[in-house]
């Protein structure tokens, strides 16, 4: 709790973020080759922040002008987080390169990236230009509040009309969608929502084509990352086997692996 007019005690920790950097970050770690698009501000931590990202095993294109996002992050004591962003130079991004997007087979993209111009025309060029070569794309629907702020109807059709192979989304969000109800997104392959420490659900052409549960973890602290960490190592099976059900237990793996190391 936040004392109001003084001061609270509190525990504060830096981390490189942003939800796209933190999936190629993970998908890095397990050896895979992985590149980041994207936009950081021309300043120090800015370019301490690439040059991390690189270090972590990524190839970073990225444009470099006006002022890095930060993202507050407060965590209470269940290990759930609320975040206060200030995205910054990151909604900036004005182009996409063709040697950037040369070689890629499969584009991630968070849904933070479709909804705030100039970003999300350079996104969806993308994802186009993606398609246009074949390769597979993945939404992280991301954020029950910018599906509020862009409207649930809107959002839907966005996706619907964007036509991601694969999309990724919480419990909260997949309710706030009817993801349930409509046995997955509307226009999306195959739709994977994750709850938690409950089941991870796989929907694909209406109709519930795995379910998984997740491995026991204790004293969780921060969920900060979690579902980064989730898509990445999805993204990295499903490529490699195209089964399902292997790809979840992998995403499973890799998102337990980075709560217990931000567990005490």
């Amino acid at each position: 709790m936040i004392a109001t007019g003084t001061d609270t005690d509190v525990s504060i920790v830096r981390r490189r973020g942003g939800s796209a950097a933190n999936v190629a970050a993970s998908a890095a770690a397990t050896g895979a080759p992985v590149r980041f698009i994207g936009r950081v501000g021309s300043d120090a931590i800015g370019a301490v922040l690439v040059d991390e990202l690189s270090a972590s095993g990524v190839d970073v294109r990225v444009q470099s002008e006006g002022r890095t996002a930060t993202i507050v992050v407060l965590v209470d004591s269940d290990g759930e987080r609320s975040m206060l962003p200030d995205r910054a130079a990151a909604t900036e991004l004005d182009a996409v390169s063709e040697d950037a997007l040369n070689g890629v087979t499969w584009l991630h993209v968070p849904a933070y990236s479709l909804v705030v111009e100039p970003l999300a025309s350079t996104t969806t060029s993308a994802i186009r230009r993606v398609q246009h070569n074949r390769g597979t794309v993945s939404i992280d629907v991301s954020s029950v509040a910018i599906i509020d702020e862009f409207g649930i109807e809107r959002f839907s059709e966005m996706i619907t009309d964007l036509g991601p192979d694969i999309a990724f989304c919480n419990r909260d969000e997949s309710l706030k969608l009817g993801v349930e109800s409509r046995k997955g997104l509307a226009g999306v392959e195959l739709t994977i929502v994750k709850s938690g420490a409950e089941e991870t659900v796989a929907y694909c052409g209406g109709k519930v084509v795995a379910t998984v549960q997740p491995p026991p973890l204790a004293d969780v602290r921060d969920t900060t990352g979690a579902g980064d960490a989730f898509a990445a190592g999805f993204i990295v099976a499903y490529m490699n086997s195209d089964d399902v059900v292997a790809a979840i237990e992998a995403a499973h793996k890799s998102a337990a692996q980075l709560l217990m190391h931000h567990s005490p």
